[in-house]
């Protein structure tokens, strides 16, 4: 994302303008974007003119349309943002008042009206203009005749492509029917990967199978660069690691992400650091369950007490429809670190932000010992 314009006033009201690069930006453009702000961007519409004889004639014509946004719609595997609103400024070509869906386009500027830029619409401002080392891995998790092929990014992980294909069981001393079959399945993912991917430009390649299926993917796709003399391909063989996991299904990546070479392949990025975090947590509420708490009430408590060191928030609780919700969860955010806590606002759409959303979006690991924050206050005083 690049920041082309930014003009906010002393009460954190104003615009800021953008300009979206790469599908990833599209998810920053997801999480800056609420009901109530006013969007400017380029648009389409169909347009209907009468002639002095009566007969009407349609076009469409290319416009800049502003909008009162009222409806998000995000489709995380296309990277395709649509908001919907009424138009708010005269225009030539629309009235005010008539109702339009945007659709947010790469490479095309968009300008954010706020009555309110609060900090964790700046800190997405910021993340998304200064993206810093990102993770960049694709991963391909397979089974007998299953693969899924997802590009994992610092705040996405998009299943780029399913691969399905029946193959031969070799019962029946039908041993080679089964071996040309598993070749094709071999020789169909790593077509799809080398399509999908610049190697060149990944940290890491991560294949991960029950059994032997990943080894021999491996070793598949360096007999074909061997045998097509790529050289970007022959390059990029240090990137591959092969991980066991339970299943070619995509959620068990996130088994394979939590293995020491993986970790030690992105431990410079931020996303090395979220998984890690996460990990931990759930460490804790075996090893120390007094200082690893989640839910609202729970966290908001240890929130007012001063005890967290580490707060664990989803960046769908910053998406609520409620003004007051999503004020009381950036109020909480930034009271952590007034403290001196660590904050780390997970993505919902990745592994880590999937295993947090499920335990309401929010945890905390505290600096000390906490009991009984899950007590009813009012039933404490009764006691």
């Amino acid at each position: 994302m690049r920041l082309i314009r930014r003009n906010l006033e002393k009460d954190s009201s104003g615009s800021i303008t953008l300009y979206p690069e790469e599908p990833e930006d599209m998810w920053h453009a997801y999480n800056l974007i609420r009901p109530t702000d006013i969007l400017r961007a380029s648009a389409l519409r169909k347009v209907t003119t009468s002639t002095t004889t009566g007969s009407t004639a349609s076009q469409r014509v290319h416009t800049v349309l502003s909008i009162t946004v009222d409806k998000i719609d995000f489709d995380p595997q296309e990277s395709a943002l649509h908001i919907s609103g009424r138009v708010c400024e005269e225009n030539k070509f629309v009235s005010v008042g008539s109702h339009h869906t945007l659709d947010l386009e790469l490479h095309r500027n968009f300008t954010l009206f706020k009555a309110e830029w609060d900090s964790i619409a700046l800190q997405t401002v910021h993340e998304a203009c200064n993206p810093g080392e990102k993770a960049e891995i694709a991963a391909i998790t397979l089974h007998d005749g299953l693969a899924c092929i997802c590009a994992v990014g610092e705040h996405v992980t998009i299943l780029r492509q399913r691969i399905e294909m029946a193959i031969p069981k070799k019962r029946g001393g039908n041993i080679e029917a089964h071996e040309k079959g598993l070749e094709k399945f071999y020789a169909a993912i790593t077509e799809a990967f080398l399509r999908l991917f610049d190697v060149e430009k990944l940290k890491a390649v991560l294949l991960g199978s029950p059994g032997f299926y990943a080894q021999k993917l491996r070793d598949y796709i360096f007999a074909y660069a061997e045998k097509s003399e790529n050289k970007p391909l022959l390059r990029a063989k240090p990137k591959f690691i092969v991980e066991h996991t339970s299943s070619g299904h995509k959620h068990a990546l996130n088994e394979a992400l939590l293995s020491p070479a993986v970790k030690a392949k992105l431990a410079d990025t931020r996303f090395a650091k979220e998984m890690e975090a996460v990990e931990r947590f759930f460490r804790m509420i075996h090893t120390e369950e007094e200082r690893a708490w989640y839910g609202g009430k729970e966290v908001a408590k240890a929130v007012e007490k001063g005890a967290v060191g580490t707060l664990l928030v989803c960046d769908s609780l910053f998406r609520s429809q409620s003004i007051r919700e999503r004020k009381k969860w950036v109020g909480i955010k930034e009271e952590v670190e007034r403290q001196g806590g660590e904050v780390l606002v997970l993505s919902s759409i990745h592994e880590s932000g999937v295993r947090l959303d499920a335990l309401g979006g929010v945890a905390a690991i505290l600096t000390y010992p906490l009991a009984d924050l899950d007590e009813d206050s009012n039933g404490e005083e009764n006691d």
